[in-house]
């Protein structure tokens, strides 16, 4: 089963997508709207490894549609879905919300 996936962080780069699925993800940009950005600190040391970085942004839900996120919207499988559980940290959960035009995807925002 295919699943799309909303990255607007360290899920964008080459080397956590290769250290996390075992290849390059394509995708398209887009935007996510009704959410803003924050920062927060990573404290598993196998997450700061691959992604090289210690603050990691996070959606925050705003309901305001004037804010946006620019992101990727990537097509995942199942598994590459669980990876993904596993890379994202506990500050992170999984929703679905809609993107333009019609598609649902899967969106790792704050807790």
């Amino acid at each position: 089963m295919k699943h799309h996936l909303f990255s607007y962080g360290t899920l964008q780069f080459k080397r956590v997508q290769i250290e996390t699925y075992g290849r390059l993800l394509k995708g398209k940009k887009t935007i996510l709207k009704g959410y803003k950005l924050g920062l927060i600190e990573i404290k598993n040391t196998s997450v700061i490894q691959k992604s090289g970085k210690k603050f990691h942004p996070i959606a925050i839900k705003s309901n305001n549609p004037n804010d946006k996120i620019e992101g990727i919207l990537f097509e995942i499988t199942e598994k590459e879905l669980l990876k993904t559980d596993i890379y994202e940290v506990d500050d992170y959960k999984r929703v679905s919300e809609d993107f333009d035009p019609g598609i649902k995807a899967w969106i790792y925002v704050k807790k």
